[in-house]
C-alpha cells in the first residue's frame, strides 16, 4: 500500500513517463537496507517530526468539499483510521468503501470511476486478511 501512495504521489508530482515507479522502487529497494539502522532510533526521537508532517498534512483539509457530506463523511473516515489504527493504510482502506457507499446511498452512483471498483475490492480484501 505504501508503494502505491508513494508511486501515485510522483504522478500528483509531474511524473508520467513510468520513471517515478522505477525510482520510488529502486528506493523502497534500498530503504529495505538501511531500515536497521533507521529503527535505531528510538520513536521518542522520531515523534515530534511525525507531528510536524501530520500538521502539514491537515493543509489540505481545505480542499475537502464540506458541504457534500459524500465527500466529507469519507474524508473524517480515513482521518480518524489512520489516527486510531495508527497507520495511513488502514485509514484509506477503510474510506473508499465508505466514499463508494455513501455515493450509492446518495444516487451520486455516476460519479464512482471504474478503478474505484477495483480499489475497493483491494482494500476489503486488505481488511479480509488482517482479520
Amino acid at each position: 500500500m505504501t508503494t502505491y501512495l508513494e508511486s501515485s504521489a510522483g504522478v500528483e508530482a509531474g511524473g508520467k513517463t513510468g520513471l517515478t515507479v522505477i525510482f520510488t522502487s529502486v528506493f523502497f529497494g534500498l530503504s529495505l537496507i538501511l531500515a536497521p539502522v533507521a529503527l535505531m532510533i528510538p520513536s521518542a526521537a522520531t515523534a515530534p517530526v511525525l507531528m510536524y508532517i501530520g500538521i502539514n498534512m491537515l493543509g489540505a483539509m481545505k480542499n475537502i468539499r464540506f458541504d457534500d457530506i459524500t465527500e466529507a463523511f469519507p474524508a473524517f473516515v480515513c482521518i480518524a483510521f489512520t489516527i486510531f489504527g495508527n497507520n495511513i493504510a488502514n485509514g484509506i482502506c477503510a474510506a473508499l468503501p465508505t466514499y463508494v457507499v455513501m455515493k450509492l446511498t446518495a444516487g451520486k452512483g455516476r460519479e464512482i470511476r471504474p478503478v474505484m471498483w477495483i480499489l475497493v475490492a483491494v482494500c476489503l480484501l486488505y481488511f479480509y486478511s488482517i482479520l
